[in-house]
């Protein structure tokens, strides 16, 4: 298991600013950082990779689909190309910083809605853009982690048995699923059966509070889901995700509009022993 933590905690925008607290998480104990891929290019996130070498985190990294006008599973050819577009300028970020791994929602824009579910055409448009983002991303030694979100964020994907009937229409093993415990805590029936589903998909745990707040201190039942997916032979990235109230230009989109923590200091020292003994305690 690797330990991370998505700095969306922190900052949209990960500068030299931060780099104090990058070394703070090292000496905590993380092995890495997810790091947002919102804005920015790619020589900016080169930079960041050397300074996080020099700190010695390794890497994913998180983004999104912006804009209805830059989708990758529009009908229009226009939007669908933007679309294609904006997921080769993450990929190219991702690989400038050395990322492992590309996740989040890069699958549909978070907040539109068509008014039913995802079509048989959007299923199969997006499978081909993300089956051609997926080659790339293999042949510079990165894979892709779809996250699946709830149906509030997006009609697109939802479930686990969603995610793992679009990563076999992908058809390419670079393409896998961020399973996130704050999503599946609201559209899953049982936690360990939708890991189950899963199987051998998943590309990066997030571990997530029902209020995306401090793990251990809400009502999901992590021992179950992290006995599940050590059951499962999953050895990867298990990375803490928690939003706070600070960062106005996420406020809107994760629909939080008060402090879920304290402080940065709390969540990360917190989070990080909460999830060592966990998985410690999950093991086969």
């Amino acid at each position: 298991m690797q330990l991370g933590i998505n700095l969306l905690c922190l900052s949209g925008f990960i500068e030299a600013e931060h780099l104090g607290r990058l070394r703070q998480l090292k000496d905590m104990g993380y092995d890495g950082a997810e790091i947002p891929v919102l804005r920015g290019a790619p020589e900016h996130y080169a930079w960041l990779g050397q300074e996080l070498d020099r700190i010695g985190l390794r890497r994913t990294s998180t983004s999104v689909v912006p804009s209805v006008h830059a989708n990758p599973l529009s009908a229009d050819s226009a939007e669908r190309a933007a679309g294609k577009d904006h997921l080769d300028w993450a990929l190219d970020c991702a690989i400038a910083m050395g990322s492992e791994s590309v996740g989040g929602p890069i699958h549909a824009p978070i907040g539109h809605f068509t008014g039913q579910g995802a079509t048989l055409d959007e299923l199969k448009r997006g499978a081909e853009i993300h089956h051609a983002l997926a080659e790339r991303a293999a042949s510079n030694g990165v894979y892709l982690s779809l996250e699946p979100l709830n149906r509030f964020e997006t009609y697109f994907l939802n479930t686990m048995a969603q995610a793992r009937a679009y990563v076999e229409l992908v058809d390419h093993p670079a393409c896998r699923i961020m399973y996130d415990t704050f999503h599946a805590n609201i559209e899953e029936q049982d936690q360990p059966r939708a890991i189950a589903t899963l199987g051998q998909h998943m590309g990066v745990l997030h571990v997530s509070e029902n209020d995306r707040g401090i793990p251990g201190r809400g009502q999901i039942d992590f021992a179950a889901i992290f006995s599940a997916v050590r059951a499962n032979g999953y050895d990867g990235w298990v990375t803490l995700e928690a939003f706070g109230a600070g960062l106005p230009e996420l406020a809107a989109a994760t629909r939080v509009w008060r402090p879920l923590f304290p402080d940065f200091d709390t969540l990360s020292t917190e989070s990080l022993a909460f999830i060592q003994q966990n998985w410690r305690e999950a093991a086969p």
